[in-house]
């Protein structure tokens, strides 16, 4: 069900259909049945609300059949859609035997409820479904403890009425209870739960600030990965690095932060980190809960946005808003930034010739592994930490082990033989070459790039 808003962007009804028709067409047989809605976000037709709603529910395991869509003024405050429409969605539920309705906008409590006494099945608004997925999908210690954080926070507003199991105090002489209601009492448990669960996350934070500053010590940047949900990072980072971390077409496939080296053409060494997708309306909660995982988004020296090159111009563009938002909540907005356009093997020959060059951003298939020598050329020399210089180093020929160092380290630009010694000329990261020093015939000269990152 698409709700639009007449403050909001006017969709086309008839885009609507056919995605309402073609989701049906699309489930098997003796499937159960969904009632589904959404809501339109500016910059989202209804037919990409839809579908990447759809998206949504199929990472969860869900199998969507039945959509509907309604027009208002402003939101109802008691159940968000209007009257008629909730008793229609109610009719087809029950017809359908549907498990669950899932409603693409956030959810009141009581709006929640109330939908709950009226359709008689199980109601999930779009930030329950995300936090679904993201327990469906985390693997390691830390990422299940800040999904389950996440969901606490979600769950604690939600508490009243659910259950007739709850005691209620009464008044006057014989009614009293004991003094605490079952809800107080599972009230007292989450709050106590999520104490736990921060205390072990801020003992994640403590970790992985020591191996930060571990890493700090020597001049190493790191390179961080962004965009939206289901641009191809995992992919692209697994042709830059061969990790063979999970790369799936389903939403949030990666949650878990996976960090590998990259040697650049200079030799200067890199890390790689692979973060999890953003999307519209990312719940809050999430990205605080997932702070801890995305700081390494806020310490990056480099920002790549990866972004789908495939998908419409405007439903691009809506994307990038939306990763941008999140970059500023992490307060990360300001990073250097190199625009990286993924899946340029599905385009024709005539769309990639049109193709937009800018300096600012790189065109490349992850999947094909067309574009990645350019990206990370771009990359080195966006890079600042840890500046190339040009040094001319006298080493002994008995130095063997030193020799095959400075030739997998350095850039080797002229080589000569002189009695027993090997005179090199040769360009590599300022912390390498720097222990080097008492072999230079000459002082260290830094190398300038010439080029400067553009910042969001």
């Amino acid at each position: 069900m698409g709700i639009e808003f007449r403050s909001g962007r006017r969709s086309n009804l008839a885009h609507a259909r056919l995605a309402r028709d073609a989701a049906r067409a699309a489930v098997p047989p003796g499937k159960p049945e969904i009632a589904q809605t959404t809501d339109v976000s500016l910059g989202f037709s209804l037919e990409e609300s839809l579908a990447e709603f759809r998206e949504l529910a199929a990472s969860a395991g869900a199998s969507v059949v039945g959509e509907f869509s309604q027009r208002r003024d402003k939101p109802d405050p008691a159940t968000l859609i209007g009257k008629g429409k909730l008793q229609e969605i109610a009719g087809a539920a029950a017809s359908a035997h549907a498990d669950v309705v899932l409603f693409d906008h956030d959810l009141s409590p009581s709006q929640q409820r109330n939908i709950e006494k009226e359709v008689s099945v199980r109601v999930i608004d779009r930030t329950q479904l995300i936090l679904d997925i993201f327990a469906k999908h985390a693997r390691t210690r830390e990422g299940q403890l800040q999904v389950e954080l996440a969901q606490l926070e979600y769950l604690l507003p939600r508490l009243t009425g659910r259950g007739i199991e709850m005691s209620q105090l009464g008044g006057g002489i014989g009614t009293r209870g004991p003094g605490e209601t079952q809800l107080e009492t599972d009230r007292r448990k989450i709050a106590r739960r999520m104490r736990h669960i921060k205390d072990q996350v801020e003992e994640v934070r403590r970790v992985r600030s020591q191996q930060r500053q571990r890493r700090e010590s020597v001049p190493v940047a790191t390179v961080a990965l962004v965009g939206y949900t289901n641009a191809g990072k995992s992919t692209l980072f697994n042709a830059m690095t061969q990790a063979g971390v999970l790369a799936s077409s389903k939403m949030f496939a990666t949650l878990d932060p996976t960090i590998r080296g990259v040697t650049l053409p200079s030799k200067k060494k890199v890390l790689l980190s692979d973060t999890v997708g953003f999307i519209r309306n990312l719940p809050h909660s999430l990205v605080t809960a997932f702070r801890a995982t995305l700081e390494e988004v806020q310490r990056a020296a480099l920002i790549l946005h990866v972004s789908d090159a495939y998908a419409p111009g405007y439903v691009a563009a809506e994307q990038k808003v939306q990763v941008e938002r999140v970059l500023r909540e992490l307060e990360a907005q300001n990073k250097p930034v190199l625009q990286v356009m993924n899946k340029i093997d599905l385009l024709t020959p005539e769309q990639r010739v049109s193709l937009k060059k800018d300096g600012a951003i790189v065109h490349v298939s992850a999947l094909k592994g067309t574009g990645l020598d350019d990206l990370i050329q771009k990359i080195d020399a966006l890079l600042t930490e840890d500046p190339l210089v040009r040094i001319k180093l006298r080493i002994p020929q008995s130095e063997g082990k030193l020799l095959a160092q400075i030739e997998a380290k350095t850039n080797i630009l002229s080589r000569a033989f002189h009695g027993d010694e090997v005179h090199l000329e040769v360009q590599g990261p300022q912390s390498y070459l720097r222990g080097l020093e008492r072999f230079a015939a000459v002082a260290v000269k830094r190398k300038s790039t010439g080029v400067r990152a553009r910042s969001q």
